[in-house]
């Protein structure tokens, strides 16, 4: 499977945010082929998460971000859930996981709940290593600072603000993964 076709079945007449979500795919994609090459203990799935950081955003579109030149109609933190029903209806069950699992360190029900988000009272929180991996590598690269790499303190920093349960989530997979 070519991420790429994907990417131009849904972005194709929109190149300037198919640029964004091919650069940014891209450099979550090498930092996380770089977690897979160091930590062969990990026995990840090279091919599966090099196809999967590449998807992981495919649901951007759904969603009204206009400094990422998004005008669809949905909040930004649905776009993972979105993109996971996309890639579902393409039969691509485990690449959809990883989208629908990627924002923040994960999203909890406990969180959906406290803070009303717009989502399905489901769980997102990575779970198999792939998961966490692409999670994990997304924090590092911004969509709308494209090229820059984000410092692992402010990372930190953004993920406290959504609780003690986020960080530990995100230091887990900093211990796994450094």
């Amino acid at each position: 499977m070519n991420p790429y076709d994907l990417i131009d079945k849904y972005y194709g007449a929109t190149p300037l945010l198919r640029h964004v979500l091919v650069v940014h795919s891209e450099q979550v994609r090498d930092l996380a082929l770089q977690i897979v090459d160091r930590h062969p203990e990990l026995h990840a799935d090279r091919e599966f998460v090099e196809q999967a950081a590449m998807l992981h955003d495919i649901g951007i579109f759904y969603c009204y971000a206009p400094k990422i030149y998004c005008f669809g109609p949905h909040h930004y933190i649905e776009h993972g859930y979105l993109g996971a029903e996309l890639l579902r209806r393409e039969g691509l069950p485990r690449h959809a996981r990883v989208a629908e699992r990627h924002t923040g360190s994960g999203i909890t029900i406990e969180q959906i709940i406290r803070e009303e988000l717009p989502l399905p009272e489901v769980n997102f929180c990575p779970e198999t290593v792939e998961e966490k991996i692409v999670c994990y590598a997304d924090k590092f690269f911004s969509k709308s600072h494209l090229g820059e790499q984000t410092a692992y303190e402010k990372i930190r920093y953004n993920i406290w603000k959504y609780g003690h349960d986020a960080i530990v989530r995100f230091d887990e997979m900093e211990r796994m993964f450094r």
